[in-house]
């Protein structure tokens, strides 16, 4: 037994502590709550050189699976944490990497699979990947998140597969218990072993090929070579607990139980509910009542004679899941129980229980109810354990809100002029033609050069235009998204119709059963809301053709922001091509604020976040911010601008335009930048300040680009207000840092790039 070290810590600092000790050479990941404090520990270990672990931020967990598998193929130790719908963005990737039998470790920190939105933690996810050819370790306690991970790398270079180590998302992932790890970190590699490639993929004196195209009989008969190396994997695992009990003192089993031997009454829990229920069944024996309770460490390959072998003898047995195969009569881990103890000869009477959907806390108290439905005839065999039953009574719908109509948008604050450059009467024809017919996608005025004039729309102008937002919203205090989107709203005249992709925006809006929207409001997740948006569009614009609902022009209104357009980016793009008649606003924050402030590709180079901490071998952020408008704008549609609180009117008007274009033409994009004064770490009073200085830096230019023509909305050379961007950074807690003399060539680069893109934009602008 190897020297060990106590520590009182929780699931994802000890995952993370097993990836350090380890030596892996790569880590892909995209942040998901629960899972993302494990990027974010090693972050820290990698900023203070502890680790020399590359960390590839990716712009959305389906790319973080190929940047793993890449890795992987390339001969790298290859490491990725998800959760939720994370995982199941990535799941086409997973049979790819079991398929070609690329091994690598993946935590999958448990959690509700969404819609509805929820980040609590259940089951839902993990289940659905028990086909995707991964061995599936569950750990249900912090000290075996540590320990399965170090014996599920030596597993999975073994049996050359990809494998999983699950657990609890906030439960064990986040709840801190004593544990131990061990003291010397040449004892995890040495019982790891060294990594041995039998056909190594960057030997260019014999070259191989990865992943060919397979028919009959060879794709059958990968699949079965699958089929066995999970049957070597339960072979093996036996022997992979013996030898990690010679090194660490503590046995494994793929099952684990408490007093099944002559218990009546029999609990089958997955994950952290185990030791919930443990406690209750100490107290029931006491009190002379035959009770247990089993778990699996296991789920792939499922262990079923081991299981039946621990549980064969109960009379009533319970299978409480946190997740639910809907129409199936229970969750997956019941329906595997049941078929495992009709396969081994069981005559025991088997019900089910879904609870603990959505992170619901699980009880003492619960492990003894469920105890008692498991031999009450009365009970069903199938049920949910824990719903709110309502009143019975019939629910009297009333609106939150009274609606906002046309007529009270329609306040003339704003006009608008058609200014054509050429073909102006041709310009307007066929944009009138377009309002009328109501194509559905087609750009008919999106090839023409021409602009539009907007009058008015000054504050005090702007003032009777009722809010489609309400207040009394969850937003942090100084949170610039409610002033981002009021100020849209300000130069919108039309209905609107609102999408939230996944952020804080929609967050602190809709928390159940409250709403903050007097408008249609619906949220898809990150890396879909432009294409949901476009669905709801196209179907408004064929209703009313139809007739079937009244004609009128809709702004229809996606919001993104906190990381949105990187996961988001490309079905934005594709939708933007495409030219739905819609409009993208994204409240730019610099982070993936929702979940904690992780780096997003929009923020400052040499920012600290939570994935790009400073320390002695790291600066912060290590490379520069993404140009999204420029990268909109390439698409082609007919209206791109950058927005900003400090120049409210030019907001306004621009808001205005973006609508215009949205309803005649194709899509339209405005980009805002919010402030975050949580994670920017400054006051929420100066954020007016800060943000002005991020415009006057040039940083944060304001322009648009009309029908293909860049125009330069303020110039701050001209006006003798520009500030080197050292003045900006130095405002905020999250680059201050980069005051020091030790980073000033990180800030000279970042000038360096700010005043070239600034002028490459003066110069589009000139011609």
């Amino acid at each position: 037994m190897k020297e060990q070290i106590m520590e009182y810590a929780s699931g994802n600092e000890m995952a993370a502590m097993a990836i350090k000790q380890i030596g892996y050479d790569l880590m892909g990941y995209y942040p998901i709550t629960p899972s993302t404090q494990i990027a974010e520990n090693l972050d820290i270990m990698r900023a203070n050189g502890e680790t020399d672990l590359i960390m590839v931020a990716a712009e959305g967990e389906h790319s973080a699976a190929g940047i793993c598998y890449g890795a992987s193929v390339a001969g790298g130790r290859v490491v990725n944490a998800t959760s939720a719908n994370g995982l199941l963005y990535a799941i086409e990737q997973l049979p790819v990497q079991s398929g070609t039998r690329y091994p690598m470790v993946m935590n999958v920190v448990c959690r509700t699979v969404s819609g509805p939105l929820s980040i609590k933690g259940d089951h839902s996810d993990i289940m659905y990947i028990l086909n995707a050819g991964w061995p599936i370790l569950f750990a249900s306690t912090v000290q075996q998140v540590y320990d399965f991970n170090i014996i599920a790398l030596k597993l999975a270079e073994q049996v050359r597969l990809p494998v999983v180590v699950a657990y609890d998302g906030f439960f064990t992932s986040h709840q801190k218990g004593r544990c131990f790890r061990f003291a010397k970190t040449e004892d995890v590699k040495d019982f790891v072993g060294a990594k041995r490639e039998e056909y190594p993929f960057l030997d260019l004196e014999h070259p191989i090929t990865v992943g060919s195209y397979m028919n009959e009989p060879d794709l059958i008969n990968n699949r079965y070579q699958l089929h066995l190396a999970m049957e070597q994997v339960d072979k093996l695992l036996p022997e992979l607990f013996a030898a990690y009990k010679e090194l660490s003192g503590r046995e494994y089993q793929k099952v684990e139980g408490i007093h099944c031997e002559d218990a009546k009454n029999l609990l089958v829990l997955l994950g952290s509910s185990y030791d919930t229920a443990i406690e209750e069944i100490d107290t029931l024996r006491k009190e002379g009542k035959k009770v247990g309770a089993a778990t699996l460490h296991v789920l792939r390959p499922f262990p079923g004679k081991e299981l039946f072998e621990l549980i064969g003898k109960a009379k009533n047995i319970l299978v409480a899941d946190r997740q639910d195969s809907y129409g199936a009569g229970g969750g997956n881990l019941s329906l595997e129980v049941r078929a495992c103890m009709q396969r081994f000869g069981s005559h025991a009477k088997i019900k089910s229980l879904v609870y603990g959907l959505g992170g619901m806390d699980f009880f003492k108290e619960d492990a003894k109810t469920m105890l008692e439905w498991a031999e009450d005839s009365s009970k069903p065999d199938f049920d949910y354990y824990g719903v709110t039953p309502g009143e019975g009574k019939p629910i009297e719908e009333t609106p939150l809100f009274e609606p906002v109509t046309r007529e009270k948008t329609g306040i003339g604050a704003t006009t608008i002029e058609i200014e054509a450059l050429d073909q102006k009467e041709n310009f307007i024809e066929e944009v009138e033609k377009h309002i009328k017919e109501a194509e559905n996608t087609t750009k008919v005025a999106g090839q023409r050069k021409g602009s539009i004039k907007v009058t008015g729309g000054n504050l005090n102008s702007v003032t009777a235009m009722p809010g489609r937002i309400a207040p009394g919203h969850g937003a942090c205090p100084g949170c610039g998204i409610p002033v981002n989107l009021n100020l849209l709203l300000r130069g919108i005249e039309d209905p609107v119709v609102f999408l939230f992709q996944t952020g804080c925006g929609m967050i602190v809006t809709t928390a159940y059963p409250k709403t903050s929207f007097k408008v249609p409001y619906v949220h898809n997740l990150f890396q879909n809301g432009a294409a949901t948006l476009s669905g709801v569009a196209e179907i408004c614009y064929r209703k009313q053709q139809k007739g079937e609902i009244p004609p009128g022009d809709i702004i229809f209104i996606m919001v993104s922001g906190d990381g949105g357009l990187d996961i988001g980016m490309g079905s934005a793009l594709g939708t933007a091509l495409r030219g739905h008649r819609l409009l993208i606003f994204e409240y730019d924050n610099g982070g993936y604020m929702n979940t904690g402030y992780q780096l997003s590709y929009s923020t400052p180079l040499g920012a600290k976040s939570s994935t790009s901490h400073v320390g002695s071998k790291q600066y912060g952020k290590s490379f520069f911010h993404k140009d999204m408008p420029k990268i909109m704008a390439a698409t082609g549609i007919p209206y791109v601008a950058t927005v900003a609180e400090s120049n409210p009117t030019d907001f306004i008007k621009k808001a205005a335009k973006a609508a215009y274009y949205a309803k005649t033409t194709g899509t339209a994009y405005v980009k805002a930048i919010s402030a975050c004064p949580l994670n920017w770490n400054d006051l929420p009073a100066t954020e007016r300040k800060v943000i002005e200085a991020a415009v006057n830096c040039c940083y944060f230019p304001l322009f648009e680009v009309e029908q293909g023509i860049t125009r330069l909305s303020y110039d701050p050379e001209k006006t003798g207000k520009k500030i080197p961007v050292l003045e900006w950074l130095s405002m905020m807690g999250r680059t201050k840092h980069l005051k020091k003399e030790e980073y000033k060539e990180v800030v000279k680069r970042l000038q360096k790039e700010t005043d070239e893109r600034f002028y490459e934009l003066k110069k589009r602008a000139r011609e």
